[in-house]
This record gives C-alpha cells, sequence and structure tokens, in this order.
C-alpha cells in the first residue's frame, strides 16, 4: 500500500482518479484530449492506495472504448526503459488489466500488445494471466518458447520454472503448454515438482511449537517475537492459551496481561478478551492509555477489545465513545457495529469527530460510516455526502453511498444516477436498485449493464429487478 498524489475532487483528474462516475460523465463532456490526457494519467499512474481491494481497470477500459482511446501512451508506459529495471507489479498491473478489459471487448490492438509484453516484459506473469482469461488457445501455444526461455534449463531455472507453475493465478497457458509435443516433458516436470514440493511442505511442518502449559506458551511467545517481530506470534500464542488455559490459570494470565513483556503480554490480553474475564476491560484501559505502553500491546489490546461481544464491552464502549483518542474510536467502532438506536449520538458524535480530525480517509470511517446506515441516522447525510465526495478510497465512497440509501431521501435522484458508473461493482449494484428512472440517462446505463458481458452477475440481477410492466420504458 502507498498513498497517491490525488487531485481534488472538483477536477477531471480528481473524479477520474476516485472512479467515480462522475468522472465518466464529465470526461465524455470534456474536449476529448483533456479527457484523454486525465485518463492516461489515471492508467499509467495507478492512484488506488491498495490496488489489491479497490477496482478501476474495468471503468478505465470502458472510458476508453467511449473516447475511442489509442494504446501509444500504454505502449510507452509498458516498453519503457524502466521496465528492466522495475519489476513492482503496481508500475504496469493497472495498465495490463485495462488492456485485458480492452481485449475481452474486442480490441484486437490490445491483445497483440499484451502478448509482446507477456513475452517481453517484467510484469509477464500478471500479463499471461489476463490472457489466460481471453486469448485463444494458438495464441497461448506461440507464447510458450518465449516464456520458457526465461528460465535456463539448469537446477536454477527448473526450481524457478517449478515455483511458477505452482503459483501460477491462471493455469490454463501451462496446461496448453503441458500438451506440446516440444514443451510439455519440461512443463509437466515443472508441475509435479510443484506438487511434490507443496506435498513435503504438508508433510514436514517446519514452524516453531511451544511447549504445552501457559507459562510455556507465553515464553515461546516472548522469544518468538524477539527473534521476529513481524511473524504475529502473540496471536498464535493465543490460540494455543484457548487450549490449554484453566481455572487455576488465571492469576498468571492477569498478571501477564498487567505487566509481561510486550508479546507475552498481548497474548494474555487476547485470550482475556475471548474468554470474557471480568477484568479484562480494565487491563485493556491500562494496556492503551499507560504512557510507556509499546504499539505493540496497544494495538493488541485495541484488537482484542474489537473481538469482543459481551454485554460488559457494549456498556464499557458506551463510556469510552466521548474518548478523543484510540479507545475512544474502538468504542465507538463497536456501538457502530452492535449497538442500539440509543447509541446514535454517540456513533453521530465520533462521525463528526473523526472528519473534523482526521479528514475523509481516516480509517475508522469505514466503520462508522456503516454504523450511521445501519441505525438510519438522518442527519448524518451531510457528513456522509462529504466523505463521498471526498475520499480516495472507492470501497469508502461504496459504504457511504449505502449509507446514504438509508439516511438521504435524495439518494435517488442524487448520487445514486452518477453511482451506475462507478467504479465498484458493488456501488453499481446499488445504484442499480435505487436510481430513479426519470432520468433518461439512468434508462439507458441500465440498458448497458444489462448487455455488457463484463458487468457482474450481480449488477445485471439487479438493473433486471428493475424491469417490470411499471417500467414500461426498458
Amino acid at each position: 500500500m502507498f498513498d497517491p498524489d490525488i487531485a481534488p475532487s472538483g477536477t477531471l483528474l480528481g473524479l477520474l482518479q476516485r472512479g467515480r462516475g462522475d468522472g465518466t460523465l464529465h470526461a465524455l463532456a470534456a474536449p476529448r484530449a483533456e479527457a484523454l490526457a486525465a485518463l492516461h494519467h489515471c492508467v499509467l499512474h495507478d492512484p488506488r492506495r491498495d490496488w489489491q481491494v479497490e477496482n478501476r481497470s474495468l471503468y478505465y477500459a470502458r472510458l476508453c472504448l467511449d473516447l475511442d482511446a489509442e494504446l501509444d501512451e500504454i505502449e510507452q508506459h509498458l516498453f519503457h526503459p524502466d521496465d528492466l529495471v522495475n519489476d513492482d507489479e503496481a508500475r504496469t498491473g493497472l495498465a495490463l488489466s485495462v488492456l485485458g478489459h480492452l481485449a475481452a471487448y474486442g480490441r484486437a490492438d490490445a491483445l497483440r500488445l499484451l502478448r509482446r509484453y507477456t513475452a517481453a516484459g517484467s510484469n509477464w506473469e500478471w500479463a499471461l494471466d489476463e490472457l489466460a482469461l481471453r486469448d485463444d488457445d494458438p495464441g497461448l501455444r506461440g507464447l510458450a518458447p518465449a516464456v520458457l526461455a526465461r528460465f535456463p534449463e539448469t537446477t536454477e531455472g527448473d526450481a524457478e520454472l517449478a515455483a511458477v507453475v505452482r503459483g501460477a493465478y491462471e493455469p490454463r497457458p501451462w496446461r496448453l503448454w503441458a500438451g506440446d509435443p516440444h514443451h510439455g516433458p519440461r512443463v509437466r516436470a515443472a508441475a509435479e515438482q510443484g506438487a511434490f514440493d507443496r506435498w513435503q511442505r504438508q508433510m514436514r511442518p517446519s514452524g516453531p511449537r511451544p511447549g504445552w502449559s501457559v507459562h510455556d506458551i507465553l515464553l515461546w511467545a516472548q522469544r518468538e517475537h524477539d527473534l521476529k517481530p513481524d511473524a504475529r506470534r502473540p496471536d498464535a500464542a493465543a490460540r494455543c492459551l484457548a487450549a490449554v488455559a484453566g481455572p487455576e490459570d488465571r492469576p498468571e494470565l492477569l498478571a501477564a496481561a498487567a505487566s509481561a513483556p510486550d508479546a507475552a503480554r498481548a497474548a494474555a490480553l487476547r485470550h482475556l478478551a475471548e474468554i470474557g474475564d471480568p477484568e479484562v476491560l480494565d487491563l485493556i484501559e491500562a494496556a492503551v492509555t499507560e504512557p510507556d505502553a509499546s504499539e505493540l500491546v496497544s494495538q493488541a489490546a485495541l484488537s482484542a477489545f474489537e473481538r469482543m461481544r459481551s454485554i460488559s464491552a457494549l456498556d464499557r464502549a458506551r463510556v469510552w465513545a466521548h474518548r478523543p483518542d484510540a479507545l475512544g474510536d474502538a468504542a465507538a467502532a463497536m456501538l457502530s457495529c452492535r449497538g442500539g438506536q440509543y447509541d446514535t449520538p454517540l456513533v453521530l458524535a465520533a462521525l463528526r469527530r473523526t472528519v473534523r480530525a482526521e479528514g475523509p480517509d481516516a480509517q475508522i470511517l469505514w466503520t462508522l460510516v456503516d454504523g450511521a446506515g445501519r441505525l438510519t441516522i438522518s442527519c448524518a447525510a451531510p457528513v456522509l455526502r462529504h466523505v463521498y465526495r471526498e475520499t480516495a478510497s472507492s470501497h469508502l465512497r461504496g459504504r457511504a453511498a449505502r449509507a446514504l440509501a438509508a439516511t438521504d431521501p435524495s439518494f435517488a435522484a442524487g448520487f445514486a444516477v452518477e453511482c451506475l458508473w462507478d467504479c465498484e461493482e458493488s456501488t453499481r449494484e446499488l445504484a442499480a436498485r435505487h436510481a430513479a428512472t426519470a432520468d433518461t440517462r439512468v434508462v439507458e446505463q441500465l440498458r448497458r449493464l444489462a448487455a455488457d458481458p463484463a458487468e457482474e452477475a450481480e449488477v445485471q440481477t439487479a438493473v433486471r429487478s428493475r424491469i417490470g410492466p411499471e417500467t414500461p420504458d426498458f
């Protein structure tokens, strides 16, 4: 994950970077050169904070079709000299995904470009996955010599090939090549080696194993954390404690949760929270608020609190929700998920406080926005509209749209219309169910979504649910 440079939401570039439906509508109304420049900037400089969960490729591919965009800019980006030294997937992944969608729409130039990049580019595995979904068998077979030439016929090369075959996201090309008279023996050998390696790992687990007592588990958690701080041993230790700890071990666990070394303390806190010990809430508050508590301990305490489902945890959340710190955020998040209508003022106050203090992209907003929709807090609509417009996260914008559908009577004739062009399929599905059909653009876009083979089945189901005797214009 990274923090990209996002333009203001009122600009064409800012709208397209966010994947908003208004971005497409404004681009189609803008001068073509300006729209193409903004589109290419987005495709070549991935604007997503987390490309693994946010969608943009189909959104940009559809706009490429609407603008009849050439692929020269994408080609220059893919085959830039930087590709020889920078194999980071984030540099080329979005462009390759856009080409994949264009190929599915019948753009032969996009298909040819994917083939060329598979043969010569550094991120060739991504390109091959795109082709596996769109190319025909002869096209894929023709790539075998170039791909297999990347792996020298040595022990090291064969090991690398086996690892690639084992980890292939789309196995279709490798299955085709396995049946090739010339390349088949090597590909089949690599596949067999990969299967054997996986079997060996399963039969001979090499992970560390703690002793079978509370004392041994806590010692193991701390020792392993000291050796590998990023290995998340406290979580594993807490799971072990669930199988080992009994009532007689409670004093030791309480002492560990209060003052043990960091990893052991984190494991004890999580275990006590999971079993609902009556003293754990005070221990969590101390772990988060004491001045010299480490980040590991405070984060473990917050995580343990968020997992709790008891009435006592909800009661304590109502006490903590007023706090302007991480403990207050966790409490407000719990009330958003599990609170009742009488918790509406606390959730609304936390939502407003967070937007004022941290802006429209704060992580806790995901939960608070959901809470505003779940509790149907009508007076939260202005804040939700602000989050919808300004956030750089398309997932958070989709959550804001769902909350607005529950709280804002103007949603159907307002934001729901532009959501039909949104980059996230879940947001398009919401819009398909709510957008007012009095706007002629809505009817036209619903028809397009219903006929588009690239559209998700859930969206098309939502579109068809709007078609009936009362909507003759369809």
